[in-house]
């Protein structure tokens, strides 16, 4: 199995990146959504997070609720960091285990040819990007992710106090064995990511997603209107 991490900014388009491969056939583990997975009340790590953000973290079952971490976490880089700090060793730790299990339990792990991991912090994870054979970098301009994030809802203050927790796109390109260039609309990012699959040899399946099918018939439709 080809194991490969997705790395970006915010709203860079690695999310939708990662979807639309495994709406054709691939094994997806989203970081953020694995770290959710494992706010267990009366967990390690959910005791950890309440002690270090407060208890209005937890709602009266001690579940995390989620906007009330993310509001205390990321109001400054101190705080981000702390958030990191605790989050991240118990996410890697699940990681590796979910991609090289023990041999006794190999033969029940996922049949698909490519693994893909969404990694939204991955400075912080470069110390396990060993486990993967290629690190993919989707980059877009910081005022084209800004336009998408409010867009889709989010305030300008959240956007700016996340993005500046995060790397510059030099320094996020740098730390990537491939570059995907997102500044076009997506029929341009999925092509680019089809383009990534075939320099690899990966098959992809037709995508199970009827938003991509019907991309890329557009794209078809597209292509003969330019031929013609």
């Amino acid at each position: 199995m080809f194991t490969a991490f997705f790395i970006g900014n915010i709203a860079s388009g690695k999310s939708l990146a990662t979807r639309y491969l495994a709406s054709r056939g691939a094994w997806r583990i989203d970081l953020d959504d694995l770290a959710k997975s494992l706010y267990e009340p009366e967990s390690e790590i959910v005791n950890e997070l309440a002690c270090a953000f407060g208890m209005h973290i937890l709602d009266e079952d001690g579940c995390i609720i989620t906007s009330e971490l993310a509001h205390s976490a990321f109001c400054d880089s101190e705080h981000t960091e702390l958030l990191n700090q605790i989050v991240h060793p118990h996410v890697k730790e699940c990681l590796a285990r979910m991609l090289v299990p023990p041999v006794c339990c190999a033969a029940s792990g996922p049949s698909c040819s490519l693994a893909v991991v969404e990694i939204s912090v991955p400075k912080s994870f470069v110390d396990v990007f060993d486990l993967a054979d290629e690190v993919v970098a989707i980059s877009a301009p910081e005022e084209l992710r800004r336009e998408r994030a409010l867009s889709r809802g989010m305030q300008l203050q959240d956007f700016d106090a996340r993005s500046q927790a995060q790397p510059s796109e030099d320094e996020l390109c740098s730390l990537a064995d491939y570059v995907i260039e997102n500044a076009d609309d997506m029929a341009g990012l999925l092509s680019a990511i089809d383009a990534w699959a075939e320099h690899h040899d990966i098959a992809l399946k037709e995508p199970s997603d009827a938003s991509f099918r019907l991309q890329g018939v557009q794209d078809k439709l597209g292509a003969a209107r330019e031929r013609a």
